[in-house]
């Protein structure tokens, strides 16, 4: 008989796969989370007419959540758009329906930053989103169900152009400002390229003119972690069991490119949760326990089929004018085809386009752009920054532009690009700043008072 050998050591134990395998228990017995209710004492803008995406596809009708701080003026000429990053909602500041404090609490307000008692702030929640404003979450009208992943496609430009729809509704028609970081700058960026003679003045904070590839990278990680998860059922999960383990390791993945490694050697350095006991796998460093406690917290509050479009939306941002015109085509075209389809309805269920304002470029769907930025060929330095100024080529606004050299996410590099090219394209107003913080990317939500103090200026110089 054959002795039983046993191995000299124990085996690990594994207590973060036992508290996941908890929660996944969890989670199989219901219900699945309701995003839109996380945020609550939102308005909801109501667009009934379908609304023709870049990439082509329709949504039926769309609805926009919004907040809103201080009073619009007889003039409604001080209103401040304020856009968001990838998963913020429309909760920037509290307020009478929602006391809970916003996520730029300390830059909105009375003689703050974005003075209430001098302007009138709107925020969205983006379409694609999951707190109120229109997303695979929705149900789709035309079969009863959740799109989960029959959403369409979705740009950066499309998120603005539904702006644009909430502002026509409130009958704003010219801007005060501009103003958002990282996502939301890019947003802004492209409100004053796509509608410059409605933005008043531009802020873009720690964002770009285009993706670049460390970014792009960054966030394909995130997708592909997140539809690893068996769960996930290419997006069909809203019946089911939520990705919930996917949707943690994606953010544990953004958590590493929204701060700095500066701030971590003085927050955590290399301190361990339990120094007096052997290493883990599971989380053993001050920095591990901080990204499970944040990915963990974070899974739960947002939808993944909303993390995996609105972050694709990002990766595609690029306001070179070639790519704006092959967008503006691929919507015309997609507009006239389904407008053949309705047999040339009657004009209230005609295609709405543009937010009021069609600045869509009259082009055939097989002419050539006259760049091919974005295309596979290799293009030169010079051909990418000359199609960037044709794209920013009427935004000739008072800009800001704020830049964090500790951002690793959204490099200074990328911010003095916009600045530069802004200025190429004939801007004589631009304002550059390149903040000397330690928080990386999410300096934005952090530093209020050199964040916010170059803000208020630029909202309040009247002499830009």
């Amino acid at each position: 008989m054959t002795a039983v050998r046993y191995s000299a050591n124990p085996p690990m134990e594994f207590p973060c796969i036992d508290k996941l395998e908890t929660r996944q228990r969890g989670l199989m017995a219901g219900p699945e989370p309701t995003y839109e209710k996380v945020v609550t004492g939102y308005e909801v803008y109501h667009h009934q007419k379908p609304f023709v995406c870049d990439h082509g596809g329709v949504l039926p009708q769309l609805d926009i959540a919004y907040e809103t701080w201080g009073h619009l003026n007889h003039e409604k000429s001080n209103a401040i758009l304020l856009h968001t990053g990838l998963s913020a909602s429309s909760h920037a500041r509290s307020h009478a329906r929602n006391k809970n404090p916003g996520w730029w609490e300390k830059f909105i307000g009375p003689g703050l930053a974005i003075d209430t008692d001098k302007y009138f702030v709107i925020c969205t929640n983006v379409i694609g989103g999951c707190y109120g404003s229109t997303g695979p979450g929705s149900v789709d009208p035309a079969t009863g169900k959740r799109y989960a992943t029959t959403f369409p496609l979705l740009t950066i430009n499309d998120m603005v152009r539904a702006q644009f729809h909430l502002l026509d509704s409130m009958g704003i028609d010219h801007l005060h400002a501009s103003v958002g970081a990282s996502m939301g700058g890019m947003q802004s960026v492209c409100a004053a390229a796509l509608y410059p003679t409605r933005v008043g003045r531009l802020v873009s904070i720690s964002a770009c003119a285009r993706s670049h590839p460390y970014s792009i990278a960054l966030r394909f990680a995130q997708r592909q972690a997140l539809m690893a998860d068996p769960n996930f059922n290419r997006g069909f999960y809203y019946d089911g069991v939520m990705p919930h383990l996917g949707m943690k390791l994606a953010r544990s993945i953004a958590t590493v490119t929204y701060r700095s490694g500066p701030e971590w050697e003085q927050r955590f350095g290399r301190r361990r949760w339990a120094p007096d006991q052997p290493p883990a796998l599971c989380p053993d460093f001050l920095i591990e326990t901080y990204l499970d406690h944040q990915s963990e917290r974070f899974c739960l509050q947002y939808d993944a089929n909303s993390l995996l479009y609105v972050s694709k939306a990002m990766d595609m941002f690029d306001i070179s004018r070639s790519i704006t015109r092959r967008l503006d085509s691929q919507r015309n075209h997609a507009i006239a085809e389904l407008e053949r389809q309705q047999n040339n309805s009657v004009k209230d269920t005609t295609i709405s386009t543009a937010g009021g304002a069609n600045r869509a470029v009259c082009m055939n769907i097989n002419e050539q752009p006259e760049s091919t930025t974005g295309q596979s060929r290799i293009e030169t330095g010079e051909e990418i920054e000359n199609d960037l100024v044709a794209g920013v080529s009427d935004a000739l606004q008072p800009a800001l532009v704020l830049g964090v050299q500790s951002d690793i996410l959204f490099p200074v590099k990328q911010q003095k690009e916009i600045a530069d090219i802004l200025r190429r394209a004939g801007n004589t107003k631009v304002t550059y700043y390149e903040l000397d913080a330690m928080y990386g990317h999410d300096t934005f939500l952090i530093d209020f008072v050199t964040v916010g103090a170059a803000i208020k200026g630029h909202l309040e110089n009247s002499n830009r």
